[in-house]
Order: structure tokens, then sequence, then C-alpha cells
């Protein structure tokens, strides 16, 4: 299989703060693990091109992305309390949320089988009109929308160990997308219960599995095969885009998960699976445990 793999040296531009822990170092982790898993041949390098304005506004309207921009260009600053910006953190957001529309051209060319986006900042906390949680722009919702807009069926899967809340609010009335989301209950963001489903024509299309802390990969697999499998099968995707956080990791150090190194590979080809080769695209989101980044 023929995986892509994007990644730009302005993402390692984001400086998020001294002992912050969305940091460059996390980014070199990952990139210094496809090395070391000998995977240099089975990976194609694909360079992004940034996001323009009016694929990002299909999410987030023009004035939150200026008042992003202007912070950056004044030399950076606090957006909210957990999210901060450097002058070089709006365009690692725009070449985020590219990447994964690069990458999607380059799949629907026959360049690869899937696509990897080792992308920072993260972007699945921000919502339409607000950072939060290390996020600016959300690169996964920015695909799915132009996906949607052409017609595709969108499965977004996301494993970080804290609720996408900003992909769910993206799509929460959106009937065609469907967001599943596995992560540890009780934790940040404090969203992501069961009862939230989306709303309108979109009601169902919203699916959250809430983990205890300690939950393994066996409780994952199960919840997948029991719980999520026939959602999925029955909302019948055509592109399947995975938000990949490795902050579920047992030596993350900021949540209280239980999975190993080993865990991600069965769910994430669980998920893969459901949609042909050349439609499959994983980005990269939370994960502060840099061996986690690194072996994940």
């Amino acid at each position: 299989m023929t995986v892509l793999f994007a990644t730009h040296p302005a993402y390692l531009e984001h400086l998020a703060g001294p002992r912050h822990p969305e940091r460059p170092e996390r980014l070199n982790a990952v990139l210094e693990g496809a090395t070391r898993a000998g995977l240099g041949d089975a990976l194609v390098a694909l360079d992004p091109l940034p996001a323009t304005a009016a694929e990002v506004e299909r999410i987030h309207p023009q004035h939150y992305l200026q008042r992003i921009e202007t912070i950056c260009l004044t030399g950076g600053g606090r957006l909210d309390p957990d999210t901060y910006a450097s002058p070089g953190s709006y365009q690692a957001a725009l070449l985020a949320a590219g990447a994964g529309l690069t990458a999607v051209r380059a799949l629907r060319d026959g360049r690869g089988d899937a696509a990897f986006c080792a992308v920072r900042p993260p972007g699945h906390h921000a919502t339409p009109t607000e950072s939060m949680g290390f996020c600016f722009v959300n690169n996964v919702a920015v695909v799915a929308a132009s996906l949607a807009d052409e017609g595709e069926r969108v499965l977004i899967f996301d494993f970080d160990a804290h609720h996408g809340n900003g992909t769910q609010d993206a799509f929460y009335g959106d009937p065609r997308v469907l967001f599943v989301s596995m992560h540890q209950w009780p934790l940040y963001p404090g969203t992501g219960w069961l009862t939230e489903t989306g709303e309108g024509t979109a009601r169902g299309h919203t699916m959250n599995v809430p983990l205890p802390p300690g939950a393994t990969g066996d409780v994952y697999l199960r919840a997948f095969d029991s719980l999520i499998a026939p959602v999925i099968e029955k909302f019948a995707p055509t592109w399947v885009i995975i938000s990949a956080g490795f902050d579920a990791h047992r030596a993350d150090p900021i949540t209280d998960l239980g999975l190993a190194a080993g865990d991600y590979g069965p769910l994430t080809r669980r998920v893969l699976s459901v949609v042909p080769r050349g439609r499959r695209l994983v980005m990269l989101e939370g994960g502060y445990d840099l061996d986690a980044l690194m072996f994940g």
C-alpha cells in the first residue's frame, strides 16, 4: 500500500511558549518514528499547499481568521487560556488545513492508497468561531466540508483522548458527515456524552463513545466492533478522515487512558477498511508523550 506523507517545516514555527505541551518536538518525534520504523520506502513525500481563505471559510468566518492573523502579525499572543499564537502560527495553521486538502487531491489523482498528514497546530477543538485547546483552524473539518460540498459522504473518526468538540459543532446539523469520537470521560473539554447525537436531519450522525480512565486497546476494539461498526455501515461513507490523537497512550502526561503503541494499528485498520483505497486520510491531532508519538 502506498501512503502519502505530508508535512512542512513551517509547522515547527508555531511556538506555543516554554513548557507548553503542544511543542515542535512532537512533530520531530513523529518524523523520527517513521525513520526508525524503516517506513521511508513505503511513504511518498507530499508537499502541502496552504488552504485558501475560501477553503477555510467553509468552516470559520472571515472575522475569526482575521483576528488570528492580526495577532500573529503583531508578534503573537494568547487567543484563549490554552492557545497561544506566535508570529508563525497563522501560516502553520493554514498549511495544516491545506495538508489535508493537498492529500485529497493527490489521492484522487491516484498517487496513493492513503495519506497521513503530520501537522501542527492540531485542530479538532477549534469551533467555527473560537480557538480552544491548542487549536486554531479545524483541519479535518475544513477537509470534510470540501468533500461534502463535492457530494461525498464523510466519516470523521476521532480517537484523540479529548473529545473533538469543534468538529462535532461544525457538523452537528449536517447529515452529509458522520462524526464518531472515542475519548476519555470525564476530561477536557467536558463535551462528548452519549446523548449528543446531532440535530435536525443530522440526528444520529454524531456518535460519542466516552471511555473510563484506564480503558485498554481491547476495550476500544470491542466498542468499535459492537457499537460503532453498525452505525458506520448504515451511513455508508465514501471517504474516511481520522483525527489521530496519540494522547490515549498510557504514558501520556495529561490523560489517563490505557492504550499501548501496538493498539493504534488494529483500530486504524478497522476504520480505514470501511472505504476503498484512495479515500483514506489520517491527520495528526494531540499526543504529548514523545515516545508514544514516535512509536504509535
